[in-house]
């Protein structure tokens, strides 16, 4: 087994066959670059017991051997490798093996230069042998294909032209290739987007080519457009297939795989948005944001910023115009390319409960497909941590770090899924200006690691750090794009603050016109708003939804031990949920007339029994002390979390899941204080000894209506969370709620008989839970229509149908308010997903 030496930057180390060796940005790897170009865990070189071979893992900027970016390749003496960049990347040398060894590569290399010569401008490739087996070669620099049908090149505008495949993978007619994570596929993708064994590309006897989806989690996708899971589709010359980062298109005989590392395109053309009485919020904004680069935007407020950027990511599509990802209409292939983008809005997306760790694992979760192992997220969670420098920070809760480092951990979590392009809303928003300057230098970080970075920005101090300056101006126009260090004297002022009061003070001024005639505009955008936006045919209503990384029950699952575990840490809320209940049941206890009595005491003269007003007055305390502690619950839990939801809803969470492990956990923990309330309340009075539909059992007979009650409460709560748009507006409609269930339980007059009234109490389920137990406790007898005793209440017939009846409806009540928080919940949703 021959050694090998590998040379880097005046240091040599002489490689052993036995181990491998890693090399990257980490610390703990085994040759350590300080280059941003290079990725964390960039590559390993080892000896496979018959050569030494470099693989790449993934990186984002790539591996080169003599110009030519690889995925694996043999080693030999003389053979230079280039990392992050096929030029001035960091080189090593490598001497000392075998002179034999370097044969193979040699030969390798010329077959290599020859075909790609043939790549760009082939249209047809060279004709193969029948039979011959799969093979992958590499090529330059990785990107994705322009598509028939979109949006043409913007003049002099590389990252808009076509590019090279990063492989190609060459098959004959009747063989089948199987893609996948896993190492048993003909093409192995290293994305832990990709499902282990996720598609297979075949021919048929009419020798056309499909691809089919073998149950993938993330789904697979022709020109965008979600395919069946465990569908097929038939491929023309034309159609890209989308699996992960991965993007594939056939040419003859040869399958062209471009992967998506960074170096992507991205544009807005024209885009213009209008509401509701025609008034535009945001005018014909169009700028290029070249790869791998840092943009800043910024204007005074009511320039249309944050409309923007709900334009660029598809969160509100503009009405006019089009987004453009690497020459995709992000529109309508939002379903595939949303695994690509980064949001970072302005509040944080982690629970603040949890660890920094803890938060990554139940997002790294949720994102990724199921069948990914807990060592595959762990070590991705662990690679980022370390890249944001958060490694130290890893078990300490959210809510005790700093504000620039609790950004840190919600671009962590952004950068689980390795995203191309990722856009940040406000980012040092009440930030000191020392850590401004650090997150601002984390986000240049990010963009000379190989991605695309937009931040939507108040603060001018470290503009300096960014590539492109957009200044929006009043009105949602474009006042200038270009470099940041001309900007200023684009306008003409020494400060920014300058430039803003000009904004304020000539707000009716054309700044849009004054930036299309200068010549800063001809410089940085004419060649790209010269290029009109194409009307792009939308695609026919998909039958499909689009796949989501986890199954539904998976998803549930997450969501409650994710749940579960923030409440478990907030010991106040802990605390809270016991007293409050026991407080509620124990004011009932005050109310201690005829020794507690809850039937028709006797009267000592006659020996008859008489009325028991007693009664009503202990059900009322207990119901509204249900109806309260049950809203309590969730009046706050869908507004706190509304960012959160809105990020984690555009990467394939499941609405329903979603609302279902807030019922879950939400509901056992109201149907258990309201256990607690209805124990303390009747458990030390005289009841009834038989109850209607439990027999002996009378005392869980009461509770259940005060349980049922505190549960369909705490669902009326979900619909105050859902419908209000800050969380200081539910505590007065709280009271509201608790005050309205109060007059309408039918405790402090008479309902049946009111027109109007009763039936509108109906609505209130406070009306049916008093009726559930006051048939129990036969309220017509023991607390009758004192202006008309012969009027009995249907509702409170001492039977086991009415008793039923009170209960079914109760709980319909609920189920109703579910499905209504289920609707509200798609007001918070990406537009271009409830289209």
């Amino acid at each position: 087994m021959p050694e090998l030496v590998l040379e880097t930057n005046g240091r040599t180390w002489t490689l052993e066959p036995s181990r491998s060796y890693a090399l990257g940005r980490d610390p703990q790897g085994d040759i350590v670059f300080d280059d941003a170009r290079v990725s964390w865990r960039h590559a390993t070189v080892r000896f496979d017991g018959h050569t030494w071979v470099i693989e790449d893992h993934g990186s984002t900027n790539g591996t080169f051997v003599q110009g030519h970016r690889v995925g694996r390749t043999e080693l030999g003496a003389g053979t230079a490798v280039h990392l992050g960049n096929a030029t001035d990347g960091p080189r090593l040398n490598l001497t000392g093996a075998d002179a034999h060894q370097a044969a193979p590569y040699a030969a390798q290399s010329a077959t290599w230069a020859q075909q790609t010569q043939a790549v760009p401008q082939a249209t047809q490739p060279q004709p193969q042998p029948q039979g011959a087996e799969w093979h992958s070669g590499p090529q330059q620099a990785p990107a994705f294909p322009h598509q028939q049908g979109g949006t043409p090149a913007a003049p002099d505008q590389h990252a808009h032209g076509d590019r090279s495949p990063t492989t190609f993978h060459q098959f004959a007619l009747g063989h089948v290739m199987r893609i996948g994570r896993s190492l048993d596929n003909d093409l192995v993708v290293s994305d832990l987007q990709v499902s282990r064994h996720h598609a297979e590309f075949q021919t048929t006897p009419e020798g056309r080519f499909e691809i089919r989806d073998l149950g993938s989690h993330n789904g697979t996708y022709v020109n965008g457009q979600p395919i069946a899971k465990g569908g097929t589709a038939v491929l023309g010359p034309d159609d890209i297939v989308g699996v992960g980062h991965s993007a594939f298109r056939i040419v003859g005989d040869r399958l062209e795989e471009f992967v998506d590392t960074g170096e992507v395109s991205f544009s807005a053309r024209h885009l213009t948005v209008t509401v509701d009485g025609g008034k535009q919020i945001l005018r014909d904004v169009s700028f290029g944001a070249p790869e791998k680069s840092l943009i800043a935007v910024i204007g005074p407020s009511g320039s249309g910023k944050s409309t923007l950027l709900k334009a660029l990511t598809g969160y509100r599509p503009a009405n006019e115009g089009e987004v453009l990802y690497d020459n995709r209409n992000l529109y309508k292939q939002f379903a595939e390319l949303r695994q690509r983008i980064g949001l970072v809005p302005q509040d944080d997306i982690l629970h603040k409960e949890l660890s920094v760790r803890k938060a990554l694992k139940y997002a790294a979760k949720l994102r990724f497909p199921a069948d990914t192992t807990p060592a595959e997220r762990d070590a991705r969670i662990d690679e980022v941590l370390r890249e944001l420098k958060l490694d130290i920070h890893k078990d300490k809760k959210v809510t005790s770090l700093s504000g620039g480092q609790r950004k840190r951990v919600s671009v962590a979590l952004e950068l689980l899924t390795k995203p191309s392009l990722i856009f940040l809303d406000e980012p040092t928003s009440g930030l000191d200006p020392g850590m401004d300057r650090d997150v601002m230098q984390l986000l240049r970080g990010l963009a000379d690691d190989g991605r695309t970075v937009l931040v939507v920005t108040h603060s001018v101090a470290e503009l300096a750090l960014c590539d492109k300056l957009l200044v929006m101006a009043p009105g949602g126009a474009v006042a200038y794009f270009g470099p940041p260090e001309e900007a200023l004297n684009f306008f003409g002022y020494d400060t920014w603050a300058d430039v803003f009061s000009a904004f304020e003070n000539y707000r009716d001024y054309d700044w849009a016109g004054r930036w299309k005639g200068s010549q800063h505009y001809q410089m940085y955008a004419a060649d790209l708003d010269a290029v009109a936006a194409q009307s792009v045919t939308a695609p026919p209503p998909q039958a499909v939804k689009p796949p989501k990384p986890q199954s539904w029950g998976s998803q549930l699952f997450t969501l409650v031990r994710r749940y579960v575990s923030v409440i478990g840490s907030d010991k106040g809320f802990l605390a809270l949920t016991v007293i409050l209940p026991a407080v509620l049941g124990a004011v009932s206890l005050l109310i201690d007339h005829e020794k507690g009595l809850l039937v028709n005491p006797l009267n000592p003269r006659t020996g008859l029994h008489v009325p028991n007003g007693t009664a009503t007055t202990v059900l009322l305390i207990l119901a509204v002390g249900a109806c309260f502690a049950g809203a309590a619950n969730s009046v706050r839990e869908l507004i706190k979390e509304r960012v959160i939801y809105e990020r984690e809803r555009a990467t394939g969470l499941s609405r329903s899941a979603y609302l279902m492990s807030k019922v879950v956990v939400l509901g056992a923990v109201t149907v258990l204080q309201g256990l607690m309330v209805g124990l303390i309340g009747f458990a030390s009075r005289e009841i009834p000894e038989r109850g209607l539909v439990l027999g002996g059992s009378t005392l869980i007979e009461l509770c259940l209506p005060i349980m049922a009650l505190g549960f369909t409460s705490m669902m009326f709560g979900l619909v105050i969370s859902s419908l209000v748009r800050t969380a200081e507006k539910t505590m007065p409609l709280l009271v509201m709620f608790a005050i309205i269930q109060v007059v309408f339980t039918g405790c402090l007059f008479t309902l049946h008989g009111t027109p109007g009234v009763n039936e509108f109490s109906y609505l209130m389920p406070s009306r049916w839970a008093v009726a559930a137990a006051g048939t129990t406790l036969d309220f017509n007898n023991i607390a009758p229509n004192t202006d008309d005793p012969t009027s009995t209440d249907p509702l409170w017939n001492h039977s086991a149908a009415a008793w039923s009846l009170d209960m079914v409806v109760l709980i319909a009540l609920g189920v109703a308010c579910g499905f209504l928080v289920s609707r509200f919940l798609r007001r918070h949703e990406p537009e271009v997903m409830r289209k």
